[in-house]
């Protein structure tokens, strides 16, 4: 049987690549939501144009977006079975999808994180304390709950009745490392999958400034001191 998967992009003024993202996703999707989270140019219209779901959520934050598509998920028809999240500035390779919820729909996997390899990642496509941070979290994850991850790609797949369980509350830039951690705690089945990654068109709304990478970091040290994940 046909499995139904639905792909959330956030997006905030992302109008020179969301189009691009949309139109590179593998037609094997049910449905491509972007909720726009609170643009000011034209990424809605580019979204529509390619043929995406445009949601909108004025409400400014990485979860806030997140948590409005499962809103709009919830209702519809066909039933979901697997959501896809995906960033929305091309940074990603919309193609690899496929290999992503090949686990769940082939393996029976619940969970899979596309991973953000070293000699798959373009020079400079992640900076400095993007990198020290994903190192830092994931280690802290390893030596305090035997995790096995490697990134917090924003890149992955779950179950949709996997993340409903997860029941997420985080609305801003802890996203991510609620889903791992509760991950975890839940005993989902999880792994990770190798994906390359380039430089981002645009400038980013978290690295890119000192403020967001400063918040990001300490939601994301933060969330792993204070979650009980075993």
């Amino acid at each position: 049987m046909k499995q139904s998967i639905r792909v959330i992009i956030p997006a905030y003024n992302e109008a020179d690549s969301i189009g691009k993202v949309v139109r590179h996703i593998p037609q094997l999707v049910d449905e491509i939501i972007v909720v726009s989270n609170n643009s000011t140019d034209t990424t809605e219209e580019n979204a529509r144009n390619a043929g995406a779901t445009v949601l909108k959520e004025k409400r400014k934050g990485y979860g806030y977006a997140c948590l409005k598509g499962m809103a709009y998920i919830k209702n519809k028809s066909p039933k979901t079975d697997i959501i896809v999240f995906l960033d929305g500035d091309f940074s990603d390779y919309p193609e690899d999808l496929t290999k992503i919820v090949s686990p769940i729909l082939n393996e029976d996997y619940d969970f899979v994180i596309g991973a953000r390899h070293q000699k798959g990642r373009e020079k400079g496509a992640m900076t400095t304390p993007q990198i020290f941070g994903n190192w830092l979290a994931t280690g802290l994850m390893k030596i305090m709950y035997n995790a096995d991850y490697s990134d917090l790609g924003p890149f992955r797949a779950i179950k949709y009745e996997k993340l409903l369980a997860l029941n997420m509350q985080d609305k801003t830039y802890g996203w991510t490392i609620e889903m791992q951690l509760k991950a975890l705690k839940h005993k989902l089945k999880y792994k990770e999958i190798k994906v390359d990654y380039r430089n981002r068109i645009g400038i980013s709304k978290v690295s890119g400034t000192l403020k967001g990478a400063v918040f990001a970091g300490v939601k994301i040290i933060g969330w792993i001191v204070k979650y009980p994940a075993k």
